[in-house]
């Protein structure tokens, strides 16, 4: 169950109501940075979340956090479009040139909501739940959730330089300082279960001997015009302690793929139904994978 008192988690206020500005936050509604996609993200993964339960009641509490931040924003989305122009010659008896309609206010803001918020971004696209990630695997999760946060808190950086509300600035810097809380949250969830060299590979439950090791701490080369570029993916030992990175020119393993014509009725051209080409021989050079190289 989920329970409210009807009071905003941060005070929301706004002195220069700006239609313009009201479009800006619905990317931090409906965005792939908003909060929407957060709240749902952190909610799945508590609901689904096996394991140690204390994993899941942190989810669930944050994830209810988030949905108080999409409240806030969604107020100040109506509180910014108070005394906004209801009709283009209000707007235009008032500023011929441009105003809010015409310099880019969310028209959907008056004829789909009624002075209200949406469930969209800023240029409208409703909210895609493809963004929300919840794998099943703690640490997979605690990665995506650090990611989220980073780009949400950029944006709402980025909202707090577009406006000079002073309303409004005072709430984005709690929502940045709530972000910062929360990249800090789930880093810690990773030290706790023994830090990045532990959890990786993710998922960890794997056993490497079953994959192609070979090919597990190499970072493959694919220009053609330079050498591989070097930095700390190409040296050193790998963050699990398992390996050493090293820089590998990507060259061919395999043949070209032969596929075999498409049967009748298929739909394809009678051309292509009839078209058998022969697989290249088995002594051509050209046909076998040569062996990746080390580059120099």
């Amino acid at each position: 169950m989920f329970y409210t008192d009807n009071k905003l988690q941060f005070p929301v206020r706004v002195e220069r109501p700006n239609p313009v500005f009201a479009r800006a936050l619905q990317q931090a509604i409906g965005g792939v940075e908003g909060e929407i996609r957060v709240m749902l993200q952190y909610l799945f993964q508590a609901w689904g979340s096996r394991g140690p339960k204390r994993y899941r009641d942190m989810l669930m509490n944050t994830g209810t956090e988030e949905i108080g931040h999409v409240e806030m924003l969604s107020t100040s989305v109506a509180l910014n479009l108070e005394g906004a122009p209801l009709s283009f010659q209000e707007q235009v008896s008032k500023d011929p040139v441009a105003g809010a309609v015409l310099n880019g206010m969310n028209l959907r803001h008056i004829l789909s909501a009624g002075m209200a918020a949406t469930v969209e971004d800023a240029n409208g696209v409703p909210f895609n739940g493809s963004h929300v990630y919840a794998s099943g695997n703690i640490a997979a999760d605690m990665y995506a959730n650090v990611t989220a946060e980073a780009t949400g808190r950029a944006l709402a950086v980025r909202l707090h330089g577009m406006t000079d509300d002073p309303g409004m600035k005072e709430m984005l810097s709690f929502l940045i300082a709530r972000d910062a809380m929360h990249q800090q949250q789930w880093l810690a969830v990773i030290e706790e279960l023994g830090g990045m060299g532990k959890v990786l590979p993710i998922p960890n439950s794997f056993d490497q001997s079953q994959e192609q090791q070979r090919f597990s701490y190499a970072f493959f080369g694919h220009q053609t015009d330079r050498q591989v570029p070097q930095g700390r993916w190409t040296r050193g030992a790998s963050y699990d302690g398992k390996g050493r990175f090293e820089p590998m020119v990507s060259q061919p393993l395999g043949t070209e793929p032969m596929l075999k014509p498409p049967p009748e009725g298929s739909g394809a051209q009678r051309e292509q139904i009839a078209v058998q080409e022969t697989p290249p021989a088995a002594n051509d050079p050209s046909a076998a994978g040569a062996k990746p190289g080390m580059a120099r």
